[in-house]
């Protein structure tokens, strides 16, 4: 589902016109753009790195352009601007796992999408459709660059021979010199499959032709649902893969359904036969992570745990719980419980996923709520991720982790001098992303742009480093598609002070680089916006000079 369909998906609910045109404006309220001095812009021919393809120029006129944002109302940003959690709203995005890589951590997640019913309107989420997933990264932990929809399962996907894509982890490995990033993914409940690629975008592909791990394989085919990977790669190179869950009927307490397992040089192999794990009121969802010389299992209790399972584990339904073990497959003893399921915060519960990561010297939790899909009336199962900051003691300990909307701190500033994806954003309102090239046109993912413009939607890049000199100039490459259109760039807030305006004018170029000069220099850490006029264009990237 991408965000951009939410009015038509509301208008199918039964909501009227009335209460959506109530809701458009920044937080629910109607705003009006302030005004602001002309700027004097020139377009200058380029050649787009982002899309290869040439680019030319024209001459605009002069103009004061703040007359056309005058009547303009903000598009509704249904996480809040001032929200960093969910990371991203542009389309949903559940159980996340997060793989660090060349100082960026990128998200893999399930591609939750809209199913509906016989008469069109959205029905619960079955998970049953579910074919591909998604793949976000971030730098300062605040704003995530879209890299699309990675198509794993069925006859368009890369794994012809899988039905679903649930549930990703991923890993890198250097083979004969080079990085290479495997990403392991559930095939519904029945097994688990990977595909690689040299990037950690994608596109990927698959080398095996067939499931990683299979019910035909020792001490595999009595697992309840084979599903739910994740993947340690320990400091010795060696790598490990952790899977498994269900309930089989009366043995709630000890459902024995969780594996763990070396994965062999090639990381496509086991090696020996799984080794059997015993968390107590085993749901699903295993993770990993290792603090210091230890190794911690973490997963999510069922929703069966009685009054002796409380008691004896300090553990309630659908929570994220720890074992732990001085060896990589175990045996794992309990240790504690860490995070309540989401319903506990914000009313709409579900099932609970998690990963656990360390980035830049501080350790994060992320996991999905269905915060997004509830603040967009759609209360039917459609989970987005969120990530939250976590303090591990010296004994491992991690103790109780609240889930939040806002707690999550920026850990670097954006450059503006270097080319910024258009796909990058800390919040919108109303925009899409879609892919930008032949190459993610073909996969679905790697480079994207923003996409389905319309008046008033908008983009925030929060904690832009514009130093002490700063900016006097702005590029933006634009895929003009023949419309026209005026971009207004403000600090502090979309409606805040305006730096300077980007005019797009259609002249028959598919893509063109617009350089503008601003009013004033912008200089020292400003969160910026991009507000927009028109419809029809696309913008592949930005940068300021």
């Amino acid at each position: 589902m991408r965000f951009k369909r939410i009015r038509n998906v509301l208008l199918c609910m039964g909501l009227s016109a009335m209460m959506l045109a109530a809701s458009c404006g920044s937080e629910g309220e109607k705003q009006q753009a302030d005004t602001a001095q002309s700027t004097e812009t020139s377009q200058v021919q380029s050649q787009s790195e982002s899309t290869g393809e040439e680019n030319n120029s024209q001459e605009v006129e002069s103009m004061d352009y703040s007359e056309i944002f005058k009547n303009i109302q903000l598009a509704k940003s249904y996480k809040g601007v001032m929200n960093n959690n969910p990371i991203i709203e542009q389309h949903y995005g559940a159980d996340p796992f997060a793989l660090v890589y060349d100082d960026t951590v990128y998200f893999y997640m399930t591609a939750d999408a809209y199913e509906y019913d016989a008469s069109g309107a959205i029905k619960e989420n079955t998970y049953g459709k579910i074919r591909s997933l998604y793949v976000v990264s971030t730098k300062d932990m605040i704003n995530f660059t879209d890299h699309g929809e990675i198509t794993i399962a069925g006859a368009g996907g890369a794994t012809k021979w899988a039905h679903n894509s649930w549930a990703p982890a991923a890993a890198w490995k250097e083979v004969d010199g080079k990085p290479k990033f495997f990403l392991y993914f559930a095939d519904n409940g029945g097994g688990i499959g990977v595909v690689t690629s040299d990037s950690p975008v994608g596109p990927f592909v698959d080398e095996l032709g067939h499931g990683l791990i299979r019910r035909d394989m020792e001490n595999c085919g009595n697992v309840e649902w084979l599903f739910d990977p994740a993947v340690l790669v320990d400091d010795d190179g060696k790598a490990y893969i952790y899977f498994g869950g269900g309930v089989p009927q009366g043995k709630a307490s000890h459902p024995m359904t969780a594996r763990c397992a070396q994965l062999g040089d090639d990381m496509m192999s086991l090696v020996g036969v799984p080794t059997t794990i015993d968390p107590p009121y085993l749901f699903e969802d295993s993770g990993i992570h290792k603090y210091g010389d230890t190794y911690y299992y973490t997963y999510c209790s069922n929703f069966s745990v009685d009054k002796e399972g409380t008691a004896e584990w300090g553990m309630e339904n659908g929570e994220i719980c720890v074992m732990e073990s001085k060896n990589p497959l175990g045996p794992f003893t309990y240790k504690e419980r860490i995070l309540k399921n989401p319903g506990y915060y914000f009313g709409t519960g579900g099932n609970n996923h998690h990963a656990i990561f360390k980035f830049k010297d501080q350790w994060y939790v992320t996991y999905h709520t269905r915060i997004l899909e509830t603040a967009q009336g759609i209360v039917k199962g459609y989970r987005s991720t969120s990530i939250d900051e976590i303090t591990i003691a010296e004994d491992g300990t991690i103790g109780n982790v609240k889930m939040t909307k806002d707690a999550r701190k920026q850990v670097g500033y954006l450059n503006p001098y270097e080319t910024i994806n258009a796909a990058t954003f800390a919040a919108m309102g109303g925009v899409d992303t879609a892919p930008a090239d032949e190459v993610s046109k073909k996969y679905g993912c790697g480079n994207l742009l923003l996409t389905a413009i319309n008046d008033g939607d908008f983009v925030k890049l929060q904690g832009v480093d514009f130093g002490d000199k700063g900016a006097t100039t702005v590029k933006a490459t634009v895929k003009t598609n023949g419309k026209d259109g005026v971009i207004r760039v403000t600090t502090k807030f979309a409606n805040g002070d305006v730096a300077g305006y980007i005019p797009v004018k259609a002249d028959g170029a598919d893509t063109t680089v617009i350089s503008a000069k601003l009013d004033a220099p912008i200089t020292g850490v400003q969160d910026v916006y991009f507000t927009f006029s028109g419809e029809g264009y696309e913008v592949v990237d930005w940068i300021f000079e």
